[in-house]
């Protein structure tokens, strides 16, 4: 659903009218969210709760706020009914720095990695109740080199021949920045 073809033809101008469906809202995931950091790679050795969907480089959280690699967010949800017989649905992250790889009620749902930020949802897999939403996001490792920039060798996380960054340098967005929303079409 992010490719489209535009095919010219000779003849009479064919009607104006919407290529696809409207889509709409079935139910937005605000609130809390449990996400989890690789110890590894700086982040806490526990999973932490987001009680709303925000940038890594403003938690108070060290850890987070230099963290480099992939993070875990998890969230349970229901939907009303009238959603789960949709012709289509999508799970839509609302943007995301920098990928994202989604999985729902336990299935694969593929990778987003530029706008929409969108997966598409089999038909059947969405429920009424108890929905299991995982999406791993990773970022760039800019935010880990400006942290261990600042650090004596033995106590870097990350290394490299050539280190462009400084210690005052600023940080780069990092995460899952919403909203995320589950879309259908009639």
């Amino acid at each position: 659903d992010q490719t489209l073809f535009v095919i010219f033809r000779r003849g009479p101008a064919a009607a104006a009218g919407a290529n696809f469906a409207p889509l709409r809202t079935a139910t937005e995931l605000s609130g809390a969210w449990e996400v989890t950091f690789d110890p590894k790679w700086g982040g806490p050795a526990h999973s932490v709760t987001f009680p709303a969907l925000s940038d890594w480089t403003k938690q108070t959280d060290d850890g987070i706020r230099h963290y480099a690699g992939t993070a875990v967010y998890r969230k349970a949800f229901d939907l009303p009914a009238d959603a789960t017989h949709a012709a289509r649905a999508y799970v839509e992250l609302g943007e995301v720095k920098d990928l994202a790889g989604v999985r729902l009620n336990g299935q694969d749902l593929g990778v987003a990695w530029c706008p929409p930020w969108r997966v598409v949802v089999p038909a059947g897999l969405l429920r009424a109740a108890a929905n299991q939403l995982e999406i791993r996001v990773a970022n760039l490792w800019c935010n880990r080199l400006i942290k261990d920039a600042g650090l004596p060798a033995a106590q870097r996380l990350t290394w490299t021949t050539w280190n462009p960054y400084r210690p005052t340098d600023a940080l780069l967005p990092s995460g899952l920045l919403g909203p995320v929303r589950v879309l259908s079409a009639p």
